[in-house]
């Protein structure tokens, strides 16, 4: 197959392709995810054998208006409107009972579905234009780092999807937060683009993922690049770098330290997270794939203050790391 690059004048292009039944990649605030219509089983299986996606991981649907949620679910708590107010178009995933007309392939056979907002505005242009509610994970090969430019898409992708929308790089960096609204209190399901603090100023949440049923993205693991991922927190995680550090050039390893502007090293690769962690958010999954292009055979991560975005950011590199180690 030969993957379509387009620009975001062709979203009427885009908009075809997916009611003809095809996958297409488009951006939105927080990655490039890949599309196709949510309520066509063909269609959506076209998904998850282009990630290789296992089959009993649900996907999210994406929507731009609330007329169309009457098709997909029975309905919401007043606390759920509530979120929806504040947080929707944007990077909060809502988990509700889902309609029957919801494929169970979508929904990995619960009976539940998990719904957002986006507010990239080429995302919503083409919701519209389709007409379609549209199920879209990230558009990255399962287990890999999610996508933040089309030319990731491309690296995963070429020859396995129908088109790609090329918008540029995505301005979040991380995928939405995933929130349980069928349990009271609401419990997080995956932490993401809403903190769990923004949360609880509205509605009680139940910050924990243990026990969680299975959500969006949080069942396999994922975001890692071919190096191996050492990540490295506490509060010798400084001393414990530098071993780390000297064990790889003993052994003759390419390796690389990313972390924060200010813990920039001369000595060795230095991965720029930048200078706080609003800026690391946008940043780490292009670090780890650009940690591949540069052919490392390690990366070493200094983690993050685990508050407010920075848990979402620990919660990602945990997922990545081959080794955690906590000093």
């Amino acid at each position: 197959m030969l993957t379509q690059v387009l620009n975001p004048s062709q979203i009427d292009i885009a908009a075809t392709l997916l009611r003809q039944g095809e996958c297409v990649a488009f951006p939105t605030e927080t990655v490039y995810g890949l599309g196709a219509n949510a309520l066509d089983e063909k269609a959506v299986a076209k998904i998850f054998r282009a990630k290789g996606r296992p089959a009993d991981n649900p996907l999210i649907i994406h929507c731009h208006s609330r007329l169309q949620l009457a098709d997909l679910v029975t309905g919401w708590p007043p606390q759920a409107e509530v979120l929806m107010d504040t947080f929707w178009p944007g990077p909060l995933t809502l988990v509700l009972p889902k309609q029957p007309a919801v494929p169970d392939i979508v929904t990995g056979g619960l009976n539940t579905v998990a719904l957002r907002f986006p507010s990239h505005p080429v995302a919503i242009s083409l919701l519209q234009a389709a007409g379609l509610p549209i199920a879209a994970p990230s558009a990255n090969i399962s287990g890999r780092p999610s996508p933040t430019s089309a030319q990731h898409v491309l690296e995963d992708m070429s020859g396995k999807i129908a088109a790609i929308i090329d918008a540029g790089p995505t301005g979040g960096g991380i995928e939405s937060t995933v929130l349980d609204c069928t349990v009271s209190p609401f419990r997080i399901l995956r932490p993401g683009g809403v903190t769990y603090e923004e949360l609880s100023s509205l509605v009680a949440v139940k910050d924990t993922l243990e026990g969680a049923p299975p959500a969006p993205g949080a069942q396999y693991g994922h975001y890692s690049p071919v190096a191996r991922v050492v990540l490295v927190t506490g509060d010798r995680a400084k001393a414990e770098i530098n071993r780390q550090i000297d064990a790889c050039k003993a052994q003759g390893m390419k390796a690389a330290l990313m972390a924060l502007t200010d813990s920039r090293r001369p000595d060795i690769h230095f991965l720029d997270m930048g200078r706080d962690v609003s800026v690391a958010a946008s940043r780490i999954y292009h670090l780890l794939r650009q940690g591949d292009a540069l052919g490392l055979d390690v990366i070493i991560i200094e983690g993050l203050p685990e508050k407010g975005i920075g848990r979402t950011i620990m919660d990602r590199l945990r997922k990545a790391a081959a080794i955690v180690i906590n000093t």
